[in-house]
């Protein structure tokens, strides 16, 4: 198994990406902390990773407090005493609203949840992590993080932002043992483009329908790619972005 004896906090993991990958880990072997803000979806998960012979606890955690964040990494250490793998998952989308039109407080929620929550559980887990000798970080970035269009200003913001963040935590602290690397999902089934893939017309559904995949990817298509960048398997790779999408963004 990937995961023997290996210690994995997944952000975001009561659904979509995240629960599949909170899944996966767990079959491969890890010891799951599963995180989100609603205690039913977490437990949901929980029991279905025990059921199927994993191990597995939730951590109730609003990624955008420090005070939540801490609270969190006490939580793995008291119950594992250590922490292997991090997967900054958790993520929320944005409207498409240009300058003229955001408002600070969408600015604000997404670059806190999505860039500034990563860089803050890094900075904490980080120095864990070299003092262990090692340790894996995953980002779960987007297709929005290297072209404008695939998501609004303060989404495309933020995911450059966390690809950014990715390579330069590569590059400051690979040398101690902590390789850090991101995944560039493209369109995923999951709530957070359901609106957009149930309208024929739309330009990302029509243009789904010319990638090479020419579908929509599945959760699990992207846990399969964070496993092995957390993984031993991918021992020599260091501040990469690996796109996940079908195809959707080499056209």
């Amino acid at each position: 198994m990937k995961f023997e004896n290996k210690v994995a906090i997944i952000t975001g993991s009561t659904r979509g990406i995240g629960r599949a990958t909170a899944e996966l880990f767990a079959k491969e072997g890890a010891k799951v902390i599963v995180v989100g803000t609603k205690e039913e979806l977490g437990e949901s998960c929980v029991n279905e990773i025990k059921a199927a012979g994993g191990e597995a606890i939730f951590c109730k955690t609003d990624v955008t407090s420090d005070e939540s964040l801490d609270n969190l990494v006490k939580t793995a250490l008291d119950a594992y005493g250590k922490i292997d793998i991090l997967v900054n998952n958790a993520g929320v989308g944005g409207t498409t609203a240009n300058m003229d039109q955001i408002t600070m407080d969408e600015w604000n929620t997404v670059l806190a949840t999505n860039l500034t929550a990563p860089f803050v559980l890094c900075k904490k887990l980080i120095p864990i992590m070299e003092k262990q000798g090692a340790g894996t970080i995953v980002n779960v970035a987007s297709m929005a993080a290297t072209a404008a269009g695939r998501g609004g200003l303060a989404y495309t913001s933020a995911k450059h932002g966390l690809l950014g963040l990715t390579r330069q935590m590569s590059l400051d602290h690979g040398r101690t043992g902590v390789r850090i690397n991101a995944v560039l999902p493209g369109p995923i089934a999951t709530d957070m483009i359901a609106r957009v893939l149930a309208i024929p017309q739309h330009p990302v559904t029509m243009k789904i329908g010319m990638s090479p995949a020419k579908r929509p990817g599945e959760p699990i298509e992207v846990a399969q790619a964070i496993a092995f960048l957390a993984s031993d398997e991918a021992s020599f790779i260091h501040g990469a972005a690996l796109a996940v999408d079908g195809g959707y963004t080499i056209f």
